[in-house]
Protein backbone atom coordinates (compact mmCIF):
# COMPACT_ATOMS: atom_id res chain seq x y z
CA UNK A 1 0.00 0.00 0.00
CA UNK A 2 1.26 3.45 -0.91
CA UNK A 3 2.06 5.64 2.10
CA UNK A 4 0.65 9.11 2.67
CA UNK A 5 4.12 10.61 2.29
CA UNK A 6 4.67 8.92 -1.08
CA UNK A 7 1.25 10.17 -2.21
CA UNK A 8 2.31 13.71 -1.34
CA UNK A 9 5.52 13.24 -3.29
CA UNK A 10 3.58 12.07 -6.34
CA UNK A 11 1.35 15.15 -6.18
CA UNK A 12 4.38 17.41 -5.82
CA UNK A 13 6.08 15.76 -8.80
CA UNK A 14 2.98 16.18 -10.98
CA UNK A 15 2.37 19.78 -9.89
CA UNK A 16 5.93 20.74 -10.73
CA UNK A 17 5.74 19.01 -14.12
CA UNK A 18 2.52 20.87 -14.93
CA UNK A 19 4.38 24.16 -14.56
CA UNK A 20 6.47 23.18 -17.60
CA UNK A 21 3.34 23.64 -19.74
CA UNK A 22 3.11 27.32 -18.81
CA UNK A 23 4.86 29.67 -21.23
CA UNK A 24 5.73 33.33 -20.93
CA UNK A 25 2.80 35.66 -21.61
CA UNK A 26 0.10 33.04 -21.04
CA UNK A 27 -3.26 33.55 -19.38
CA UNK A 28 -3.95 30.39 -17.43
CA UNK A 29 -6.75 28.87 -15.39
CA UNK A 30 -5.60 27.66 -11.99
CA UNK A 31 -7.67 24.92 -10.41
CA UNK A 32 -8.39 23.80 -6.89
CA UNK A 33 -7.11 20.93 -4.77
CA UNK A 34 -4.10 19.37 -3.10
CA UNK A 35 -2.16 18.62 -6.30
CA UNK A 36 -2.77 22.11 -7.65
CA UNK A 37 -1.15 23.56 -4.50
CA UNK A 38 2.21 22.21 -5.67
CA UNK A 39 1.57 23.60 -9.16
CA UNK A 40 0.94 27.04 -7.65
CA UNK A 41 4.09 26.88 -5.55
CA UNK A 42 6.24 25.99 -8.57
CA UNK A 43 4.50 28.60 -10.70
CA UNK A 44 5.23 31.24 -8.05
CA UNK A 45 8.91 30.33 -8.04
CA UNK A 46 9.05 30.82 -11.81
CA UNK A 47 7.16 34.12 -11.59
CA UNK A 48 9.75 35.35 -9.10
CA UNK A 49 12.40 34.39 -11.66
CA UNK A 50 10.76 36.48 -14.38
CA UNK A 51 7.94 34.36 -15.88
CA UNK A 52 5.14 36.71 -16.99
CA UNK A 53 1.68 35.20 -16.65
CA UNK A 54 -1.83 35.98 -15.43
CA UNK A 55 -3.91 33.41 -13.60
CA UNK A 56 -7.67 32.96 -13.32
CA UNK A 57 -8.39 31.10 -10.05
CA UNK A 58 -11.31 28.68 -9.73
CA UNK A 59 -12.02 29.21 -6.05
CA UNK A 60 -11.49 31.61 -3.17
CA UNK A 61 -8.91 29.25 -1.69
CA UNK A 62 -6.91 29.24 -4.91
CA UNK A 63 -7.23 33.02 -5.22
CA UNK A 64 -5.84 33.53 -1.72
CA UNK A 65 -2.98 31.09 -2.27
CA UNK A 66 -2.02 32.70 -5.58
CA UNK A 67 -2.15 36.16 -4.00
CA UNK A 68 0.07 35.02 -1.15
CA UNK A 69 2.60 33.72 -3.68
CA UNK A 70 2.57 36.87 -5.82
CA UNK A 71 0.91 35.40 -8.92
CA UNK A 72 -0.89 38.13 -10.95
CA UNK A 73 -4.62 37.38 -11.06
CA UNK A 74 -7.54 37.76 -13.46
CA UNK A 75 -11.26 37.77 -12.65
CA UNK A 76 -13.12 35.13 -14.69
CA UNK A 77 -16.09 37.53 -14.89
CA UNK A 78 -14.10 39.86 -17.13
CA UNK A 79 -12.50 37.35 -19.54
CA UNK A 80 -13.71 34.80 -22.09
CA UNK A 81 -10.51 33.10 -23.21
CA UNK A 82 -7.50 31.43 -21.62
CA UNK A 83 -4.46 29.79 -23.18
CA UNK A 84 -4.30 26.92 -20.70
CA UNK A 85 -6.11 25.59 -17.62
CA UNK A 86 -4.66 23.17 -15.08
CA UNK A 87 -6.78 21.37 -12.51
CA UNK A 88 -6.99 18.22 -10.42
CA UNK A 89 -9.71 15.58 -10.38
CA UNK A 90 -11.42 13.13 -8.05
CA UNK A 91 -11.69 10.41 -10.73
CA UNK A 92 -10.35 10.11 -14.29
CA UNK A 93 -11.40 7.43 -16.79
CA UNK A 94 -9.42 6.17 -19.83
CA UNK A 95 -11.13 8.75 -22.11
CA UNK A 96 -10.04 11.50 -19.67
CA UNK A 97 -13.60 12.15 -18.61
CA UNK A 98 -13.40 13.24 -15.00
CA UNK A 99 -15.38 13.74 -11.82
CA UNK A 100 -14.64 16.99 -10.01
CA UNK A 101 -16.31 18.82 -7.16
CA UNK A 102 -14.95 17.20 -4.04
CA UNK A 103 -14.00 20.72 -3.01
CA UNK A 104 -17.36 22.17 -4.05
CA UNK A 105 -15.89 24.45 -6.74
CA UNK A 106 -16.82 22.51 -9.87
CA UNK A 107 -19.12 25.15 -11.40
CA UNK A 108 -16.38 27.77 -11.73
CA UNK A 109 -13.83 25.04 -12.49
CA UNK A 110 -15.90 24.00 -15.52
CA UNK A 111 -16.24 27.60 -16.70
CA UNK A 112 -12.47 28.08 -16.50
CA UNK A 113 -11.75 24.73 -18.18
CA UNK A 114 -14.17 25.47 -21.02
CA UNK A 115 -12.69 28.86 -21.90
CA UNK A 116 -9.15 27.46 -22.20
CA UNK A 117 -7.52 26.38 -25.47
CA UNK A 118 -6.11 23.41 -23.57
CA UNK A 119 -7.44 21.87 -20.35
CA UNK A 120 -5.02 19.54 -18.56
CA UNK A 121 -5.82 17.29 -15.61
CA UNK A 122 -3.15 16.61 -13.00
CA UNK A 123 -3.38 13.76 -10.49
CA UNK A 124 -1.61 10.79 -8.97
CA UNK A 125 -2.32 7.24 -10.15
CA UNK A 126 -4.92 6.61 -7.43
CA UNK A 127 -7.38 8.85 -9.31
CA UNK A 128 -7.43 6.61 -12.40
CA UNK A 129 -10.54 4.40 -12.71
CA UNK A 130 -11.97 2.12 -15.40
CA UNK A 131 -15.31 3.95 -15.29
CA UNK A 132 -16.70 6.91 -13.39
CA UNK A 133 -19.29 6.99 -10.60
CA UNK A 134 -18.45 3.58 -9.17
CA UNK A 135 -16.63 4.74 -6.04
CA UNK A 136 -16.77 8.54 -6.04
CA UNK A 137 -20.17 10.27 -6.08
CA UNK A 138 -21.11 12.78 -8.78
CA UNK A 139 -21.51 16.25 -7.22
CA UNK A 140 -24.08 18.70 -8.54
CA UNK A 141 -24.63 22.29 -7.44
CA UNK A 142 -28.27 23.14 -6.74
CA UNK A 143 -29.89 26.45 -5.80
CA UNK A 144 -31.68 26.17 -2.42
CA UNK A 145 -35.18 26.73 -3.88
CA UNK A 146 -34.77 23.63 -6.06
CA UNK A 147 -33.43 21.23 -3.43
CA UNK A 148 -36.41 18.90 -2.97
CA UNK A 149 -37.45 19.00 -6.62
CA UNK A 150 -33.90 18.28 -7.79
CA UNK A 151 -33.66 15.34 -5.38
CA UNK A 152 -36.90 13.90 -6.81
CA UNK A 153 -35.75 14.29 -10.41
CA UNK A 154 -32.34 12.77 -9.68
CA UNK A 155 -34.02 9.70 -8.17
CA UNK A 156 -36.18 9.46 -11.28
CA UNK A 157 -32.96 9.26 -13.32
CA UNK A 158 -31.69 6.39 -11.17
CA UNK A 159 -29.42 8.34 -8.85
CA UNK A 160 -29.39 8.53 -5.07
CA UNK A 161 -28.75 12.15 -3.98
CA UNK A 162 -27.34 13.10 -0.59
CA UNK A 163 -27.06 16.67 0.66
CA UNK A 164 -23.41 17.36 1.48
CA UNK A 165 -23.07 18.43 5.11
CA UNK A 166 -20.30 20.60 6.47
CA UNK A 167 -17.67 19.08 8.75
CA UNK A 168 -16.79 21.95 11.08
CA UNK A 169 -20.08 23.85 11.01
CA UNK A 170 -23.70 22.87 11.46
CA UNK A 171 -25.82 22.34 8.37
CA UNK A 172 -25.01 21.82 4.70
CA UNK A 173 -21.99 22.90 2.72
CA UNK A 174 -22.66 26.26 1.06
CA UNK A 175 -20.75 26.89 -2.16
CA UNK A 176 -19.07 30.19 -3.01
CA UNK A 177 -22.13 30.80 -5.22
CA UNK A 178 -24.44 30.46 -2.20
CA UNK A 179 -25.86 27.06 -3.21
CA UNK A 180 -26.05 23.45 -1.98
CA UNK A 181 -24.13 20.40 -3.16
CA UNK A 182 -25.88 17.08 -3.79
CA UNK A 183 -23.59 14.06 -4.06
CA UNK A 184 -25.15 11.43 -6.34
CA UNK A 185 -24.38 7.72 -6.11
CA UNK A 186 -25.64 5.05 -8.49
CA UNK A 187 -26.47 1.40 -7.82
CA UNK A 188 -25.52 0.74 -11.46
CA UNK A 189 -22.82 2.94 -13.06
CA UNK A 190 -24.35 5.22 -15.70
CA UNK A 191 -23.81 4.22 -19.31
CA UNK A 192 -23.64 7.31 -21.50
CA UNK A 193 -22.08 10.05 -19.39
CA UNK A 194 -22.92 12.87 -21.77
CA UNK A 195 -26.58 11.85 -21.83
CA UNK A 196 -26.62 11.74 -18.03
CA UNK A 197 -24.99 15.16 -17.86
CA UNK A 198 -27.59 16.62 -20.22
CA UNK A 199 -30.46 15.05 -18.28
CA UNK A 200 -29.21 16.45 -15.00
CA UNK A 201 -28.69 19.94 -16.40
CA UNK A 202 -32.29 19.99 -17.65
CA UNK A 203 -33.49 19.92 -14.03
CA UNK A 204 -34.59 23.47 -13.15
CA UNK A 205 -32.39 24.88 -10.40
CA UNK A 206 -29.57 22.39 -10.91
CA UNK A 207 -26.78 24.79 -11.77
CA UNK A 208 -23.91 22.51 -12.83
CA UNK A 209 -22.59 18.97 -12.55
CA UNK A 210 -19.13 17.77 -11.59
CA UNK A 211 -18.91 15.63 -14.72
CA UNK A 212 -16.17 16.90 -17.04
CA UNK A 213 -16.79 14.87 -20.20
CA UNK A 214 -14.74 15.46 -23.33
CA UNK A 215 -13.06 18.62 -21.99
CA UNK A 216 -9.53 17.48 -21.04
CA UNK A 217 -6.95 17.33 -23.85
CA UNK A 218 -4.46 15.40 -21.73
CA UNK A 219 -3.59 14.38 -18.18
CA UNK A 220 -0.35 14.36 -16.24
CA UNK A 221 -0.36 11.35 -13.92
CA UNK A 222 2.16 10.65 -11.19
CA UNK A 223 3.35 7.10 -10.71
CA UNK A 224 5.92 5.75 -8.27
CA UNK A 225 8.96 7.29 -9.93
CA UNK A 226 7.71 9.13 -13.00
CA UNK A 227 5.06 11.41 -14.48
CA UNK A 228 3.30 10.15 -17.60
CA UNK A 229 1.25 12.15 -20.10
CA UNK A 230 -2.03 10.44 -20.98
CA UNK A 231 -4.17 11.28 -24.00
CA UNK A 232 -7.88 10.46 -24.31
CA UNK A 233 -8.52 6.87 -25.35
CA UNK A 234 -10.76 6.52 -28.39
CA UNK A 235 -14.16 5.25 -27.23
Amino acid sequence: MKSVSSNVELKKMVGQRAADLVKDGMRIGIGTGSTVVFFIEELARRVQNGLRIQGAPTSLGTRLLCAQHGIPLLDSMTINHLDLAIDGADEIDPSLNAIKGGGGAHTVEKIIASMADEFVLIADQTKLVSSLCRKFPLPVEVIPASLSFAEKEIRRLGGMPALRNAVRKDGPVITENGNFILDITFSDPPGDLEVLNAQLKRIPGLLETGLFAGIAKKALIGYQDTVETLLPRES
